[in-house]
């Protein structure tokens, strides 16, 4: 039999679709909140919002939501791209990765009035000739699309977006099927296929299976908007998700999720209720099934006249399929595991299948057999709908790459630009918490990574060696004190030897009371005048004498020769500026004194223009002289980029040694930092571990948190007994204390990743790399010494990371 004898599709006109029997229907794509990122009062919220969506359609409407999750893979992107070391092995590493994709389909059908539902053994599907067009009134369109703009305003205000099909995306073009055409052949399919039902239904090459929850008594006693999740609870929280998801998104195959509610006129609906009910009051002493028949139909009726709730029918379906003859037995596993989880009997339709398929061609959802559906009320109908979807990835070209929780397949996840054109944050500041051994320093190298990459200048203040590996494969400079190669600065040095800023003044006298004086030491006026004068004839010195090489050791002989002649023919008493203590305490810091290399670096000097920059302080972090003289210059180089580089994103980025920094009294220069660097398109970026460092830390709980929009945790299930005390600290809802205690629990076989909380997001994504990216990121010894020696041996980072990853790969 040719389909188009059968089609029941007149045309698509006014991007509506018209059946043969008069059936207008308009189509949507449905935007739906993402998997995993509601709590239990946001899936009430969704819930109440389609209660109220439904309750606008009139009577003679057929709801029809169908939810496709089709098997894809991530291709990955070579061509025409300046792909880096690093991200081109991220491409490769996720090339094929499997997911589903989610689309959600709404139809809403207007049935002409006197149209009854049919049945399995009246379908349109088994009719010989179809029954021309009726002519509608004149006002039922503008009347359809008034109730349209009604339910996309309605969900529109909750944040669910709809976007309305037109007659190309309905009907197909010659190059891209339709949504007619997609469903007759399950899928985009350039070519004409088969559809068979008997001996096994098959369209094309695909198997199909149906299970269908259209008998009352298969379904659950009781439903709800939303579900315990046990994969991710804890003996604390629970974790929910939508009643539908383990039917939906966590099915693991090519399926189908249909939804049809079918709005009658309620108050003939409910007279006819009541003849059935007196029918069966009159039959009750005859058999216990009558009794029970017109008890549940008098309890039906009461509840619906009490409460004045809409009585709908519904029914919903799952339509599975796959082009494996081998795979349907897994197939029909997995589909009943999943019901089973909803608390349905599974119910494999075979005779009412092409009935039931044919009904969910968009466009003639009115032929719906009426046998296979239910009556209900709406609240109890939507419950059964699919209120999520998949993870999204930004469009933003500013980001980190991350893995949705439910597959690892990539999205690009904006941390700093889009959440601040949303208004989900004022500022980019970042706080990281993680305790020792949850992924903290992979995830910052991670970060760091992708936006030097990006095009940031990246300032690293480290004290574990975490980032030596990634700052040399990127040419970046690397400052940190060995005893034959300890670290030098030279703050001295401006490039192009031009007569430095007022800022950059500022800072060397800064620097400069600080060697000379204890932080517990007050200074006089005269004093810093007196420092004040001698840095501006030191570069007015150096603008004369072009021979003479600003340093430290430079400024010591100017001191000790023309500032002195200076201080003389001015008159400066020695109670005023004691130029002989001043040089004396700054001795150490000369030519064959104990810290001579530190202000006397000849390398490394345009740190300004230099995009990545590492100190690792493990070394220094207690020593009471060098400490403080390096953390100074530290500010002093980020601070300078801060303020001196005009639309350039910069980022500070300070591991544990934030602890020493605050000690040393460098609390203001934080303070500032978490303050002001938004004003410069900067970030500052704090990174601890223990609960008690945020708890006791003034500077932590008053600088950093309240001045860091971006909470991002790693995983707390050791502070799971005193989570309190950080939910309260940073303010975090239930909502979020479950989530982020359901990190790295119900994780996948065979992958090799931890998960990760972002606050702005209220989500929880997978830190998956390469292996590539692994060898540069890695903390482990044992594999840390592997890469060392390799590099020695070859010459090259590079080719000892590729190397390695060759190996690991054949293991």
């Amino acid at each position: 039999m040719e389909l188009a004898d059968l089609f029941p599709i007149y045309k698509v006109e006014h991007e509506l679709i018209l059946s043969r029997v008069g059936d207008m229907t308009a189509a949507f794509e449905v935007e739906l909140p993402e998997v995993f990122s509601l709590s239990a009062a946001g899936f009430e919220g969704v819930h109440h919002v389609w209660n109220k969506a439904v309750g606008v359609l009139p009577g003679n409407t057929v709801l029809h939501k169908q939810d496709w999750f089709t098997d894809a893979a991530y291709q990955g992107k070579f061509e025409g791209q300046d792909h880096s070391f690093h991200s081109l092995s991220s491409e490769r590493f996720f090339t094929e990765r499997p997911r589903l994709i989610h689309r959600c389909l709404l139809y809403i059908s207007k049935r002409p009035r006197g149209n009854k539902l049919g049945n399995s053994a009246v379908s349109n599907l088994l009719r010989k000739t179809l029954v021309p067009i009726e002519l509608l009134e004149g006002n039922a369109l503008e009347e359809f699309q008034n109730v349209l703009g009604q339910l996309v305003q309605i969900l529109g205000d909750a944040g669910i977006g709809l976007r309305r099909l037109g007659g190309e995306q309905l009907a197909g073009t010659p190059w891209k099927p339709g949504v007619l055409e997609e469903y007759l052949n399950l899928g985009e399919v350039n070519l004409l296929q088969d559809i068979q039902f008997k001996p096994e239904w098959k369209i094309g090459s695909k198997y199909v299976q149906l299970y269908s929850l259209g008998e009352v008594e298969n379904l659950p006693s009781s439903v709800s908007p939303h579900r315990s999740y046990e994969s991710y609870g804890t003996d604390q929280t629970d974790f929910p998700i939508g009643f539908s998801t383990p039917v939906c998104a966590l099915l693991p195959c090519n399926h189908i999720y249909n939804q049809f509610l079918f709005v009658e006129d309620s108050k003939k609906k409910l007279k006819e209720l009541e003849s059935k009910r007196q029918r069966l009051e009159s039959l009750a002493n005859y058999s216990r099934e009558n009794a029970i028949a017109r008890d549940a139909t008098a309890e039906f009726l009461n509840e619906a006249i009490a409460t004045g709730r809409k009585a709908v029918k519904a029914h919903f379906n799952v339509m599975c399929w796959t082009d494996s003859v081998q795979e349907v037995g897994m197939l029909r596993n997995l589909t009943a595991g999943a019901l089973a989880k909803m608390n349905v009997v599974p119910k494999q339709e075979t005779v009412g299948a092409p009935q039931i398929f044919w009904a969910g061609l968009p466009g003639n959802e009115a032929a719906f057999p009426v046998n296979e559906t239910f009556y209900t009320f709406i609240a109890q109908a939507t419950c059964f709908f699919n209120l999520e979807t998949h993870y999204r990835t930004s469009r933003s070209p500013v980001g980190i790459r991350l893995g949705d929780r439910v597959t690892g397949y990539p999205v690009h996840v904006d941390l700093s630009d889009e959440p601040m054109k949303l208004g989900l944050i004022t500022n980019r500041n970042k706080f990281v918490l993680g305790p020792s051994g949850s992924g903290k320093s992979f995830l910052t190298n991670h970060l760091m990574r992708t936006y030097y990459e990006q095009g940031t200048h990246v300032v690293l203040v480290d004290v574990g060696h975490s980032y030596h590996g990634l700052c040399e494969l990127v040419g970046g400079y690397y400052f940190t004190y060995e005893q034959d190669n300890p670290i030098r600065f030279n703050p001295f040095y401006v490039e192009g030897r031009k007569r430095p800023e007022t800022e950059k003044k500022e800072s060397l006298k800064t620097l400069l009371i600080a060697l000379w004086k204890k932080e517990d030491e007050v200074f006089r006026r005269s004093e810093y005048v007196a420092i004040s004068n001698a840095v501006s004839g030191y570069f007015e010195l150096l603008e004369t004498d072009l021979e003479l090489f600003p340093c430290f050791d430079t400024f010591y002989d100017f001191l000790n020769d023309e500032f002195r002649e200076v201080l003389k023919r001015d008159g400066v008493r020695e109670h005023d500026f004691d130029v002989d203590n001043f040089m004396y305490v700054l001795r150490p810091y000369y030519r064959g004194g104990e810290f001579d290399y530190l202000l006397n670096a000849r390398e490394n000097l345009d740190l300004l223009q230099q995009r990545f920059i590492v100190f690792e302080l493990d070394n220094i972090k207690d020593h009471p002289i060098l400490f403080p003289v390096v953390t100074l210059m530290i500010m002093e180089i980020f601070i300078s980029k801060m303020r001196k580089l005009k639309g350039v994103r910069k980022i500070i980025l300070i591991e544990e040694a934030w602890k020493a920094i605050a000690k040393e009294g460098m609390a203001e220069y934080i303070k500032y930092l978490f303050k002001t660097v938004r004003k410069f398109f900067g970030e500052a970026i704090v990174v601890t571990q223990e609960v008690e460092d945020i708890i006791s830390s003034p500077i932590i709980k008053n600088a950093i948190i309240n001045n860091a929009d971006v909470k991002i945790l790693l995983d707390q299930s050791k502070y799971q007994n005193k989570f309190k005390d950080i939910q309260e600290l940073l303010g975090l809802t239930d909502q979020e204390k479950a989530i982020i205690l359901s990190m790295n629990k119900a994780k996948e076989p065979g992958k090799i990743y931890k998960e990760v909380y972002i606050s702005i997001y209220k989500k929880v994504y997978r830190v998956e790399v390469s292996r590539e990216e692994y060898l540069t990121y890695t903390t482990e010894e044992r594999e840390k010494m592997r890469v060392e020696e390799l590099t020695a041996k070859y010459g090259s980072r590079k080719k000892a990371i590729e190397v390695l990853s060759k190996e690991l790969e054949t293991n």
